[in-house]
C-alpha cells in the first residue's frame, strides 16, 4: 500500500488516462483487476468553467472506480483553479486532480498547456504552487523527460513540481517530441524514486509483465501506469499486481477467457453510453482483444468497421469460438 496524500492505494498499478477511452464504464471495467488509482480522460479547464456537457460527463465517478483522479489541462493557475471549483461542485467524490504536463498533441500544447509548460520550470512551479494551494484536494501531475532530446530537463521539473507541493509525479519516459513513437527511456531517469520526497509512477510502453518489472526496478518508482498496453489485455494489470503482491509471474490469458472479458466490457459500456455509441467507441477497442492471434485478422477488421449492434459483436465472437 502507499499513499497520494492521505489517499490510501492498495495496488503499484494505474490506470493512466486515455482520451476516448478511460470513460467512467471502462475505469469500472478495469478496476477488478486490480487497477489501485484511475485516472479520467483529460479535462479541459475552460469547458469545465463554460459549464459544456461533455467535459462535465468526463468527470463523473463511482463508488466502483475510486480511487480515481480527475486530470485536467490548462494554461493558467486562474483558470486551473476555477476548474477544480467547478468539478468539485458537480461531484463532491473527486479525491485526487491530476495536472497533465505531458499530452504532446499540437491543439493542446499550442494553447501553452499540457507539456508546453514542461520548457520552463521556474513558471511551471508558480503555476502548480498556485493550484496545490487553492485545491482542497491532493493535486499530482504528469510530465515527459523534456521537450526534444536536446532540452531534457526532467530532473528540474521534478523539483519544481515538488517545490510546489505536489503528492505524486508521473512521468512519461519519452519526450515531447516524440509523440508516443520511438521507445520510452528509462535509463535517463535511472533510480529517480529514491531521490523524490513523493511517490514516483512511471509510464511509457508497459506492455508486459517484464516491461512492468523493467521500469520499476530501472526507475525505483512507486507504481506502473498501464495505458495502451491494458487496453484489450486488462489480464496485464492482474499480471503486475499479483507479482509485486507475491513476487509470482502468472501466464498470459487465454483467447476463451478474453472475450469474456470484452463481452463485459461491452455491456457495461452499453449501460453508460448506449448501444449505437458504445459499439461505435468499441469499433477502435474491441480489436485489440484479439491481438497475438494473427489467424483472426478479418475478425479483428470485422470489428473495426462493422460493430453498430451488440449482436454484430457476438455474431463475429460466434464465429471465433
Amino acid at each position: 500500500m502507499w499513499k497520494i496524500g492521505n489517499i490510501k492505494i492498495e495496488s503499484h498499478v494505474v490506470l493512466g488516462p486515455m482520451a476516448g477511452v478511460t470513460f467512467l464504464s471502462y475505469r469500472e471495467f478495469m478496476k477488478p483487476f486490480g487497477v489501485g488509482l484511475s485516472v479520467t480522460e483529460m479535462v479541459s479547464d475552460c469547458g469545465l468553467i463554460y459549464n459544456n456537457k461533455a467535459t462535465l460527463d468526463y468527470i463523473k465517478t463511482s463508488g466502483i472506480d475510486r480511487p480515481c483522479a480527475v486530470q485536467l489541462f490548462g494554461s493558467s493557475s486562474e483558470t486551473l483553479c476555477k476548474a477544480i471549483d467547478v468539478a468539485l461542485k458537480h461531484n463532491n467524490s473527486i479525491e485526487i486532480f491530476d495536472i497533465n504536463l505531458g499530452c504532446p498533441v499540437p491543439k493542446v500544447t499550442k494553447t501553452g498547456a499540457g507539456s508546453s509548460l514542461l520548457k520552463d520550470p521556474k513558471k511551471l512551479e508558480e503555476i502548480i504552487r498556485e493550484v496545490v494551494k487553492h485545491s482542497p484536494k491532493p493535486v499530482t501531475a504528469k510530465i515527459r523527460l523534456g521537450w526534444n532530446e536536446n532540452s531534457i530537463n526532467v530532473f528540474e521539473n521534478v523539483k519544481a513540481l515538488e517545490n510546489a507541493g505536489v503528492s505524486a509525479i508521473a512521468i512519461h519516459a519519452r519526450t515531447v517530441a516524440q509523440g508516443y513513437s520511438g521507445k520510452a527511456n528509462y535509463e535517463i531517469i535511472k533510480n529517480l524514486g529514491e531521490t523524490m520526497s513523493v511517490p514516483l509512477i512511471i509510464s511509457g510502453d508497459i506492455f508486459t509483465l517484464e516491461d512492468a518489472i523493467k521500469a520499476i526496478e530501472v526507475t525505483k518508482a512507486t507504481a506502473v501506469m498501464v495505458a495502451r498496453g491494458g487496453v484489450g489485455n486488462p489480464h496485464l494489470v492482474t499480471q503486475i499486481n499479483h507479482y509485486f503482491l507475491t513476487g509470482e509471474k502468472l501466464p498470459n490469458i487465454n483467447l476463451k477467457d478474453n472475450i469474456e472479458h470484452l463481452k463485459k466490457l461491452a455491456d457495461m459500456m452499453i449501460e453508460e453510453k448506449g448501444e449505437y455509441r458504445a459499439m461505435t467507441i468499441l469499433r477502435g477497442i474491441a480489436p485489440k482483444f484479439l491481438n497475438n492471434y494473427p489467424s483472426l485478422k478479418s475478425q479483428k477488421n470485422a470489428m473495426a468497421q462493422s460493430l453498430t449492434t451488440k449482436e454484430s459483436l457476438y455474431k463475429i465472437l460466434n464465429e471465433i469460438e
